[in-house]
């Protein structure tokens, strides 16, 4: 997959064109594995760094580091993001040895101008059911929700329900939840408040972008690293 020499009208189209591929549907399969994934970069560097951890559902317990490193060339535009993250993303992916049955990505499903933030763009191309779970607001709008976990209000575009405004602690700033492919917008904000423990993030997110910062810094390898069963 290069997407180095695409221009941004050239990214528009293939955008559309994998809209045309998502699903947005409630779960229709069973839950054991759960995977989680981070990509970081720094903006004016051509490395990117990408990371899945796969947990054991519903316990959340890690099995397994997917951990890579690719150089990328597609600059820097919001809205875009996805043709510098996805290539790393599916070379973590394709080296994993289990596949999770979903993966909550650290960025947008449909909650994105045309559907396609990073989750989506992802489960379209692989096929593989998958849920945006964002820091940040990209698109649309919503009313605050509550103080108290568990609180939520829908993300709308219009009159479009695109996801959830989730408080997954009491009095921190909410998460942004959206489907990204094969799930819909109820079953993403249950499967997220299933995997939300102590923090602010769930734990599929939260794991992957811990392991993928020690990536950066050296403290783990590139490729599979197995997580004894006794971690």
């Amino acid at each position: 997959m290069h997407y180095d020499t695409l221009s941004i009208p050239e990214a528009t189209r293939l955008q559309q064109a994998l809209r045309e591929k998502l699903v947005i549907q409630p779960r229709d399969f069973p839950l054991q594995v759960v995977g989680g994934a981070d990509i970081s970069f720094n903006r004016f560097s051509t490395t990117v760094y990408a990371g899945i951890v796969l947990l054991s559902f519903p316990a959340l317990q890690p099995l397994t580091y997917s951990l890579v490193k690719k150089e990328v060339h597609f600059p820097y535009v919001p809205g875009y993001l996805a043709f510098r993250e996805v290539p790393a993303l599916m070379e973590a992916w394709e080296q994993l040895p289990l596949k999770p049955d979903v993966l909550v990505v650290d960025g947008h499903g449909i909650a994105h101008p045309r559907r396609m933030g990073i989750a989506a763009h992802f489960g379209a191309l692989s096929g593989q059911a998958s849920i945006g779970c964002a820091k940040k607001r990209l698109f649309g709008t919503y009313t605050e929700p509550g103080p108290e976990r568990g609180a939520y209000t829908p993300l709308l575009h219009k009159e479009e329900v695109i996801g959830s405004v989730l408080r997954t602690k009491a009095h921190v700033k909410p998460v942004f939840v959206s489907p990204g492919h094969r799930m819909d917008v109820q079953d993403s904000l249950s499967l997220i408040l299933q995997c939300c423990g102590r923090y602010r993030l769930p734990e599929p997110t939260r794991l992957a972008h811990a392991a993928v910062n020690r990536f950066r810094l050296g403290e783990l390898p590139e490729g599979i690293t197995q997580i004894p069963a006794d971690h």
